[in-house]
């Protein structure tokens, strides 16, 4: 198996962010083009991101251009993940951009295969990951992200997965109240079949793998909104809906660990003997919903060693990112916590002789 490290939101995608993946151990990269920036609700402290369509980021010149980066420093670019709110809002809502937005996926697609990136990670919700803080209540206080299960407000309407795409119907919908509504699980999976049918032939043909990503937290219903795939066997209803060898999974073990009533051993066994997995997000946690907590790789509910072993006995050879970490309190918390997770993911796949170099 080969260890990777993801690169969260564009600022990362630096120099010497490529270098300190080499350093630490890592051979490729899942980087995130998303270009948010972060603003305040009007007349309160409340956080929230602003999302803009940035088609030069996008383009087939700039992708190749981050390849050639990445690739300058010894490390290649496995995926890119994150597709900007603004640029499907109305894909997922089902709204009158709609045509016109599953044509700039279908663009960016294309670029992608152009650019020779072979993979894009991707979530298909309303609501995203929300919910979560950040406490130090991880190993001697580490901090890190947290789920209690928080009081869950209606999505106002200028809004998708946290991000506001359009401002003034944002700022009109928090002064009345006005919201996207509820969504039900029957209609998110036709809207969601009908962007499989959109994109997955172009996909095909641009030689690139579409990688849904579980939801995070794994409930049925956030703000709302029906979740998409928030049990690990609802990723067989994903790949039912299309035998594209495009249509893959972007596994999350500690979003599946989260489920309350599942194994996840039996979960990454089934999934990883589709060979359906297009790359993995290798995290722990502790708990499940509705209180979880992520966690240390050696230090949560899940037996990282074994979910190791899961994945080689079925011949995963794919790529393993930390996607998330407790920060190590010092100068470089990220990196610091990073560096930690990579050096014992290394460690493990060397001493069971699946450490591809």
């Amino acid at each position: 198996m080969i260890v990777g490290l993801g690169l969260g939101h564009r600022a990362r995608l630096a120099r010497e962010n490529f270098r300190f993946a080499r350093q630490a151990g890592a051979t490729h990269i899942v980087a995130t083009l998303l270009n948010s920036s972060p603003a305040n609700a009007p007349g309160t402290e409340e956080p929230f991101l602003v999302s803009r369509s940035r088609p030069d980021l996008w383009s087939r010149e700039a992708l190749t251009e981050l390849r050639r980066r990445v690739e300058s420093e010894d490390l290649h670019l496995e995926a890119v993940e994150s597709l900007e709110p603004a640029d499907l809002h109305d894909v997922l809502l089902d709204g009158p951009l709609r045509t016109q937005q599953i044509a700039g996926l279908q663009d960016i697609i294309r670029n992608l295969g152009a650019a020779g990136i072979p993979m894009l990670g991707y979530q298909f919700s309303l609501a995203g990951v929300w919910g979560r803080h950040q406490t130090p209540v991880a190993r001697g206080g580490a901090r890190t992200w947290e789920f209690d299960s928080p009081q869950q407000p209606p999505i106002p309407r200028g809004m998708v997965w946290n991000h506001v795409y359009d401002g003034e119907l944002f700022v009109s919908s928090r002064d009345t109240g006005a919201s996207i509504g509820d969504l039900s699980s029957d209609e998110l999976w036709r809207r969601y079949g009908e962007f499989l049918d959109a994109v997955l032939p172009v996909a095909e043909e641009a030689g690139v793998k579409l990688a849904l990503h579980p939801d995070d937290p794994p409930v049925p219903t956030l703000r709302g909104t029906a979740r998409l795939v928030h049990r690990p066997e609802l990723y067989d209803r994903v790949l039912a809906l299309s035998a594209s060898p495009s249509n893959c999974m972007e596994v999350c073990v500690g979003t599946l660990a989260e489920v309350d009533d599942s194994d996840i051993y039996q979960a990454m066994d089934h999934l990883s003997a589709t060979g359906k997995i297009g790359y993995v997000h290798f995290r722990n946690v502790n708990g499940t919903v509705p209180q979880y907590r992520e966690d240390f790789v050696d230090a949560g509910d899940t037996d990282m060693v074994a979910v190791l072993q899961i994945l080689a006995r079925n011949g995963y050879k794919g790529v393993l990112v930390p996607d998330h970490t407790p920060e190590l309190q010092c100068d470089a918390p990220w990196h610091s916590g990073m560096a930690y997770a990579l050096g014992w993911m290394r460690g493990a796949l060397a001493a069971m002789n699946e450490l591809a170099f």
